[in-house]
């Protein structure tokens, strides 16, 4: 199985890179083309894959392609190379990009997939949804398994469920960040160094995280196994709750996904 992106980017970079470290695939099954020097020669240097600045003698060399561009180059892009694809499975990450819009610009014989998958994968840690176009089989479903969970989690959902995924794991890494931004205010801790609080607050979120993955107790019941009444906890939440963090977090998704339907609208 040879995979080709169209893009070497951050996050083109990062998938081969976990393909490649995970065994998926080997360097010599893994292909780029990206028109900037610079991308190609760092996809390169991190995957030891061969890079093409030309997008037509690439796609000679792979069954698979991923489209990893910005959303506004997919038209242009595609309208050179659509004919190209030829029964071969076409896996597109561009954000907001939907797979009407992708079918109306490629080979009728293209079988499409649309993957988002978020930031963390650039560490091996992502959470990446897939939605399967009209041609697309369940054997080309369980591909984009096999590929994306070299990055992290996996799962497959109706495209319509899409502009939600974006507004939960798409921007969700940037609350969390946030969390952590006001965590760490010199307002709320005065005394400790930084570097100590930062390693702190992330490994209490990574560990918080794992608790709700591993132990199967729900969150009210990891939330109260940590609250005493009338204790430190207790008084943080009450505080949080008086302040509607819970509502404005809802707001904020709500608010991300209708941007989202707004920005697929524009694609």
């Amino acid at each position: 199985m040879k995979v080709a992106f169209l893009g070497a980017g951050r996050m083109a970079t990062a998938l081969a890179h976990g393909l490649i470290e995970k065994k998926v695939l080997t360097s010599e099954h893994v292909f780029a083309s990206d028109p900037a020097d610079e991308a190609r020669a760092s996809f390169e240097k991190r995957t030891g894959a061969k890079t093409f600045s030309d997008n037509r003698r690439m796609l000679e060399h792979a069954e698979i392609i991923i489209l990893a561009v910005k959303p506004q180059q997919v038209k242009t892009l595609l309208e050179k190379i659509g004919s190209s694809l030829e029964n071969k499975l076409f896996i597109s990450i561009a954000a907001g990009v939907v797979l009407a819009r992708l079918e109306s610009l490629v080979h009728a014989t293209t079988r499409l997939i649309r993957v988002m998958p978020n930031t963390p994968a650039l560490v091996g840690a992502g959470a990446s949804v897939f939605s399967l176009g009209a041609r697309a089989t369940e054997k080309d479903a369980m591909v984009v398994k096999g590929l994306f969970s070299a990055v992290g989690l996996v799962e497959q959902v109706p495209e319509a469920w899409l502009n939600e995924v974006t507004a939960l794991s798409g921007s969700g890494p940037a609350y969390f960040f946030a969390i952590l931004e006001a965590l760490l205010d010199r307002a709320a801790i005065q005394h400790l160094p930084d570097d100590l609080a930062l390693k702190l607050a992330t490994q209490t979120m990574l560990g918080a995280a794992k608790m709700v993955l591993e132990t199967g107790k729900s969150l009210s019941e990891l939330r109260e196994a940590v609250t005493s009444p009338g204790g430190t906890t207790f008084e943080a939440l009450q505080v949080l709750k008086n302040r509607n963090m819970h509502e404005a977090f809802v707001e904020a998704v709500q608010a991300a996904t209708r941007r989202s339907k707004e920005l697929s609208a524009l694609a």
